[in-house]
């Protein structure tokens, strides 16, 4: 192909390689350089734009950390399949991105100190925290934990992550510490409002955002807003902490059959639920992801009485490895039925702490009247960076590298797995962080648990996920790989392949 017709300037406050960056990835997003063409050499491109080879080397190598490019040995680089990539906002809210200031790895600087083992491992259910998935025989330390929860921090952006909170500082910004709106800063709000838009196709306004600290706090809140009173209604299995959460406070939970399509509304009819608890885009620990049809039987259940109320936990849905991404459950919602939650734990780190609730508007009066008088649970210096991380364009690199790096562990495992295949179905992939295995004969799981214990490999169970006792002859186990790096993967699956 040409050389690309890129205007540098010095003018504008940004380094060379970032304009180079910012120009192919705009032309990638808006289709002028289309999926398999030919990017110029890093040589002739240089010698074209008047800049240093290395100028063009950290640009092409900020693009194919995020998946725009990829390299073929010998042949050049060459434009990917771009329909998964994150766009989270105009390109004028990410111009001032710096996206490495200098750095040879513009995406991560350094990590400081600290234990490499465990500076990949985060807690992190759907709701952003661990739930245990406890064993005796398995408490102590392993070689290898295929956690679900785990997701890989030697990821995370520190310098540039430092370098906003620095900037915050600096300056005497005296408002951030007083004491915020209960909600969460109007900033962050609006700025949650366009990514959640963006992303999700969620459809709401600043006010009816809440931002908490992690996802057991907004749950918390319902029981001021929905009320002690209610039903809820699970599947089984789910997410454990968030069904010990609601029977701290409601009048009754009960756990409602589901097959392939997720939750079955005619369970729920029979419960008598008011409310339901679902993970639509990828339920946990199944994987299952929930066809158009059975949402649309969820819908029209909670709008068919005045307390119904759909609880959706969108807890990963930032990780899809194949077709486009799955709309919220919230987008389709016309009644106003849909309590949907998110988390950054997962896309951005776990200690972040920040989730946020999306409250249909028929529930604002209740959630003022009854608790809205509670202070935020969230530093305002957090909510301040966080917001700046998001609007500078350094988030949506991130979730872009992320994506890139799991689904490269994704395949591997995959890859890995096969000669496990005869023996067992794998199900679960494309998406999230966790594949499952389940035995194609007759087993039991805490025998499968502990085998690979005993080869020093940590694997989880999916009844450690029950809420109920699970009708199965067969067993199935969960395999997370965020944690994980190639080689821990391939040694891993190795010992599992010698004892399953």
């Amino acid at each position: 192909m040409n050389d690309l017709a890129i205007h540098l300037t010095d003018g504008n406050g940004k380094h060379l390689y970032e304009q180079i960056y910012e120009y192919i990835a705009d032309e990638i997003r808006e289709g002028k350089l289309l999926a398999g063409e030919k990017l110029p050499s890093t040589r002739s491109l240089a010698e074209y734009l008047q800049v240093a080879r290395s100028t063009v080397e950290l640009a092409y190598g900020q693009l194919q950390s995020e998946g725009y490019i990829e390299s073929i040995p010998y042949k050049g680089y060459f434009i990917c399949r771009v329909e998964e990539l994150y766009r989270l906002g105009p390109a004028e809210n990410r111009g001032n991105g710096n996206v490495g200031h200098g750095s040879r790895d513009p995406g991560n600087e350094s990590h400081g100190s600290g234990d490499p083992g465990n500076s990949r491992q985060g807690n992190g259910g759907p709701a952003g925290q661990a739930d245990g998935w406890r064993n005796g025989r398995r408490e102590g330390r392993f070689a290898i934990d295929f956690s679900p929860n785990a997701i890989d921090m030697d990821l995370f952006p520190f310098g540039i992550w430092r370098r906003i909170t620095r900037e915050i500082l600096s300056g005497d910004r005296k408002e951030l510490f007083a004491l915020g709106e209960p909600r969460g800063d109007l900033e962050l709000r609006k700025t949650v409002c366009r990514y959640l838009h963006a992303s999700r196709g969620v459809n709401a306004s600043p006010e009816q955002i809440i931002v908490g600290a992690g996802n057991d706090y907004l749950l918390l809140l319902l029981q001021y807003i929905l009320g002690r009173q209610i039903t809820a209604a699970f599947e089984n299995p789910s997410y454990r902490r968030a069904f010990r959460i609601f029977s701290s406070f409601a009048a009754k939970t009960v756990t409602v059959p589901s097959d392939e399509g997720g939750i079955r509304v005619d369970g729920l009819l029979a419960s008598g639920a008011d409310v339901a608890y679902v993970m639509p885009s990828r339920q946990f620990p199944t994987g299952t992801v929930m066809p158009i049809g059975r949402r649309t039987e969820l819908l029209r259940w909670a709008a068919g009485s005045p307390g119904r109320y759909l609880v959706e936990d969108d807890y990963d849905s930032e990780f899809r490895y194949r077709g486009k991404p799955v709309p919220s459950l919230q987008s389709a919602d016309a009644a106003g039925r849909v309590i949907y939650i998110g988390t950054f734990s997962k896309s951005v780190a776990p200690a972040i702490r920040i989730s946020f609730m999306v409250l249909p508007e028929r529930l604002l009066e209740a959630y003022e009247k009854n608790c809205g008088f509670f202070s935020s649970t969230v530093s305002r210096i957090d909510q301040t960076v966080l917001n700046e991380f998001i609007l500078s364009g350094a988030f949506e690199r991130h979730l872009n590298r992320m994506r890139k790096a799991y689904r490269e562990k994704h395949d591997l495992l995959l890859d890995c797995l096969q000669p496990l295949l005869g023996r067992y179905r794998l199900s679960g992939e494309y998406a999230g962080l966790h594949v499952l295995l389940t035995s194609r004969e007759p087993a039991r799981e805490e025998e499968l648990l502990g085998r690979a214990a005993d080869c020093g490999v940590r694997i989880y169970g999916l009844k450690e996920a029950a809420l109920a006792p699970l009708q199965t002859e067969c067993a199935t186990v969960l395999l997370g790989y965020g944690g994980l790096d190639a080689e821990k993967i391939k040694e891993g699956t190795r010992r599992l392949d010698r004892v399953l």
